[in-house]
């Protein structure tokens, strides 16, 4: 007897999301952003459906405490348009990382994830916070390590 192949699509409802914390300290940005995206993404599970979100939710702590390889903090910049005629801004890391350290693992995980309406809802999934307290210990996160 033939044994037919069934795709099966899972439910958001149905992929039961975990909550991880992740320490960010001496971790190089660019290897921590692409397994945050991972785990975000729910790639990491046996159920991963590419149009559902069937990820789990990340707490990144100490994002202040993120290194960077080579040359890479001194020419690492980021770039916004505000929209208007000359509306550039150019920000380097060293001044984002003085401003809001959690913006660069933000912006690195960000541009990790699909560019339509999933990847802009599970964008909310990652939490950052400069230093190692956070307001999620309710949800009981387990330690995530890379």
């Amino acid at each position: 007897m033939k044994q037919e192949k069934i795709t099966r699509f899972i439910r958001t409802e149905d992929a039961n999301s975990k909550w991880f914390v992740v320490d960010a300290t001496d971790k190089v940005l660019g290897r921590l952003a692409t397994e945050i995206a991972r785990v975000i993404r729910g790639k990491h599970k046996p159920i991963f459906t590419p149009n559902m979100d069937t990820g789990d939710f990340v707490i990144v702590v100490n994002a202040d405490k993120i290194k960077m390889t080579g040359k890479r903090e001194l020419q690492k910049t980021y770039f916004s348009h505000s929209g208007y005629p000359g509306g550039v801004r150019n920000t380097s890391y060293s001044e984002l990382k003085e401003k809001a350290p959690d913006m660069i693992i933000h912006k690195a995980v960000k541009g990790m994830l699909p560019k339509n309406r999933l990847g802009r809802q599970l964008i909310k999934k990652l939490k950052v916070y400069a230093d190692a307290n956070h307001p999620h210990s309710a949800q009981k996160p387990e330690t995530l390590s890379f």
